[in-house]
């Protein structure tokens, strides 16, 4: 959803089996504008058009750029310290970031929210950590 800045995971593909709303900052949907235009149903579109990228294409790639002891589920793992150590980011607010459950069956009754402006500020931030250079001239 380009109007509300939203990538909308349904249900189905999730999981917990609950929608999960990711919001999208600017860089996001500048990566994903172009796909909308060639109406790919993929972020990750794979060697066959309107194919999703198969699930060893990243780690294929990490190989080949001889990047070690990296794994891409390590790529979650990266967001969720620097959301605690970085941002700052509640407990919360990291865990819905990557559409984990959060709390007690108790908790989860009357924490309805799914803190997606708290969550808005946060994809924020995350994206201009990463997309920025550190103090040594490498890219972050």
């Amino acid at each position: 959803d380009f109007q509300e800045r939203l990538w909308i995971c349904p249900a189905a593909r999730m999981k917990t089996s609950e929608e999960h709303r990711v919001p999208l900052t600017d860089e996001m949907l500048a990566i994903i504008r172009p796909l909308r235009d060639m109406q790919s149903e993929y972020v990750f579109e794979g060697q066959k058009r309107h194919q999703p990228l198969s699930n060893m294409s990243m780690l294929m790639l990490l190989r080949r750029m001889k990047v070690e002891g990296v794994t891409v589920h390590g790529f979650r793992s990266t967001f969720r310290d620097w959301a605690a150590e970085e941002a700052n980011a509640p407990r919360e607010v990291a865990e819905k970031s990557l559409a984990h459950t959060v709390g007690s069956d108790v908790e989860r009754a009357y924490a309805r929210s799914d803190l997606l402006e708290k969550r808005r500020d946060l994809m924020r931030l995350w994206s201009q950590y990463v997309t920025s250079r550190s103090t040594s001239g490498r890219t972050v």
